[in-house]
């Protein structure tokens, strides 16, 4: 006499469920696997092409006006040329956006003045000239102390500050945006006589830069 089995309708939906478990698991293996694999090979990629910042340096910054107007607005004119380096070999660089102005003493002595965006190829270098200006800029009334003080010790010290937005460009992949500071330190001749010309530094100084 044979023997006749029936699964109960409750066995059967057990099966299902715990096939459907089963199915669930391996989608999230999937996924999480094929996740895992691009974050490893983004940060392979980052590793191996890993992008160093920009270097930059001032070659060469003249002063045609720097006076005081009443006690504490200052007029001012300066242009200054620095260098713009990409010590990358595989990567070239996006500059997007371009503040530049000059500081003394922690204090502002000019208005942000632009440089148009432009592309730097890997291991390639550009001259960048600005001109500063500021017309009756509201200053500390120390200030014309502090030039005073310059002028005693035979010199005058500025920073040029930068700032701005770049992104990194690897064949066809191009990064996202990233701020990035730059301060260089430029060093003037300034003794107790006034000279006719523009107060003028060509030593170049090295600049530091953060991204």
């Amino acid at each position: 006499m044979s023997q006749i089995h029936e699964k109960s309708p409750q066995h059967c939906a057990k099966k299902k469920l715990i096939n459907l478990k089963n199915h669930h698991k391996k989608l999230i293996y999937t996924f999480t696997t094929f996740i895992l694999s691009i974050l490893l090979l983004i940060l392979l990629v980052w590793f191996i092409l890993h992008p160093t910042k920009p270097e930059f340096a001032i070659k060469e910054a003249s002063i045609y006006q720097l006076t005081l107007s009443g006690s504490h607005l200052l007029n001012s004119s300066i242009q200054t040329t620095f260098l713009s380096k990409n010590p990358n070999q595989k990567v070239g660089i996006f500059f997007d956006e371009i503040q530049v102005y000059a500081s003394y003493k922690g204090q502002r002595i000019t208005l942000d003045s632009s440089i148009p965006p432009f592309y730097q190829e890997n291991k390639d270098s550009n001259l960048l000239s600005v001109v500063l200006v500021a017309n009756g800029l509201p200053v500390d009334p120390s200030f014309g102390y502090e030039m005073g003080r310059g002028q005693m010790a035979g010199r005058l010290v500025l920073n040029i500050k930068t700032n701005g937005q770049l992104r990194w460009k690897v064949g066809t992949w191009v990064s996202g945006r990233y701020m990035f500071i730059v301060n260089c330190v430029v060093v003037l001749p300034f003794g107790a006589s006034v000279p006719a010309g523009p107060l003028t530094s060509k030593q170049g100084s090295q600049c530091s830069t953060t991204v």
